[in-house]
């Protein structure tokens, strides 16, 4: 099984930025864990801080992967656009969150992915890429 990880604008900070929210883990760290946690996965990973680019590998990705899992961040809250490429698309996508974004403030609960997404897992930490990937094995 083929999966990628696309994640949104800050998440290259982490282990830096806002450590109380995020923890001081790095996502690459956390992504060479996986790999080899997973290695009967293909795991790939794509980061962007700009929305048009994000839209273009989920487009690209829905030809090349049986999965995606995908962390839009801040741009989950307010790109139709990339809720629009979700829709577009028959590759299921599981949108994930570190923190609990229903803690924090007000505009952080809405969301324009979940409605054509397969499923959402917030509030985990770093985990919660860990549950989605569990989420595809359990399908398979």
């Amino acid at each position: 099984m083929k999966l990628i990880i696309i994640n949104g604008p800050n998440l290259n900070l982490l282990g830096t930025r806002e450590k109380d929210i995020y923890g001081a883990a790095s996502f690459d760290d956390f992504f060479v864990k996986m790999q080899f946690m997973y290695r009967e996965l293909e795991l790939h990973l794509y980061q962007s801080n700009i929305e048009g680019n994000l839209i273009d590998k989920i487009q690209e990705a829905a030809t090349s992967f049986d999965g995606i899992i995908l962390n839009a961040a801040a741009y989950t809250h307010t790109s139709v656009g990339i809720g629009d490429a979700v829709r577009a698309i028959e590759t299921p996508v599981v949108e994930v969150h570190i923190s609990n974004t229903f803690a924090r403030e007000e505009f952080r609960h809405n969301s324009h992915i979940a409605p054509f997404a397969k499923g959402v897992i917030i509030g985990f930490g770093l985990q919660s890429y860990e549950l989605a990937i569990q989420s595809f094995l359990i399908e398979s």
